[in-house]
C-alpha cells in the first residue's frame, strides 16, 4: 500500500514541475498579450497598454457610488487583521533568525512569498490598489507562515494525523504514519539530516 502511495506522491512532483514549466511558458504569452515584461524585478508596460489602463480606471467616487453598500460596511473586519499580521510577518522573521540557524534549517526567503506588485496597474483606482497591497501582503506572509511552520513540523515533529487533513502542505505526504512509534525514533534524525543537507 505505501509503495504505491509513494509513486502517486512521486507522480504529482512531476506533475508540479511539468505544470510549473507549462506555466512559465504560459506566463511569457500573457505577458506579450498584455504588453509588459519584467526588467531586474520592475514590471514595464508598453505605452499603448498604459493609455487603455488609464481609460478603464474607475473614478473614487463612482467605485463607492457603485459598491454594494455592506461590502464598504465590513472593509473595516477586514483591515482590524493589519496589526496582527504584521506582527505575525515580525515574529516570523524573528523566529528564523534565532531558530533556524540553531536546527540547521535553510531559511525560508520571505521575498518569494509576499509579493506585492498589484499596485502598479494603472487600471485600479486608489482603494482598489490598497485592497490589492493588502491581500498581497496578507495571503503572501500567510503562505510564508506555512512554509516556515511546515519546515519546523519536519524538523521536530513529522507525524501524519489520524484524522484526514484537508490541503495538507507539500512536505506531509511524506511525514511517518501515525502510531509508527518505531519508525518516529529511527527516522526522526534523518528528517533533520534532510533539512540541514539543503543548507
Amino acid at each position: 500500500m505505501m509503495k504505491r502511495i509513494d509513486e502517486l506522491i512521486l507522480r504529482i512532483k512531476e506533475l508540479e514541475n511539468e505544470l510549473s514549466l507549462e506555466l512559465e511558458n504560459e506566463l511569457s504569452n500573457i505577458q506579450q498579450q498584455f504588453r509588459y515584461r519584467v526588467e531586474r524585478g520592475k514590471i514595464r508596460f508598453q505605452e499603448g497598454a498604459l493609455a487603455t489602463h488609464k481609460a478603464l480606471k474607475e473614478n473614487v467616487y463612482h467605485y463607492f457610488s457603485d459598491s454594494n453598500f455592506l461590502f464598504v460596511l465590513t472593509s473595516p473586519v477586514i483591515y482590524s487583521l493589519a496589526l496582527p499580521l504584521f506582527l505575525l510577518d515580525l515574529v516570523l522573521t524573528l523566529y528564523q533568525f534565532i531558530c533556524f540557524p540553531v536546527y540547521k534549517i535553510k531559511k525560508v526567503k520571505r521575498s518569494e512569498y509576499v509579493i506585492v506588485d498589484r499596485q502598479h496597474l494603472a487600471y485600479l483606482n486608489m482603494i482598489e490598489k490598497a485592497n490589492c497591497i493588502y491581500c498581497g501582503y496578507a495571503n503572501g506572509l500567510l503562505s510564508y507562515a506555512l512554509e516556515i511552520g511546515s519546515k519546523t513540523e519536519e524538523f521536530w515533529c513529522p507525524i501524519k494525523h489520524a484524522k484526514k487533513t484537508k490541503d495538507p502542505h507539500s512536505r506531509y505526504h511524506s511525514f511517518l504514519e501515525y502510531g509508527d512509534a518505531e519508525g518516529y525514533k529511527n527516522k526522526l534524525s534523518a528528517f533533520r539530516k534532510k533539512q540541514s543537507s539543503v543548507q
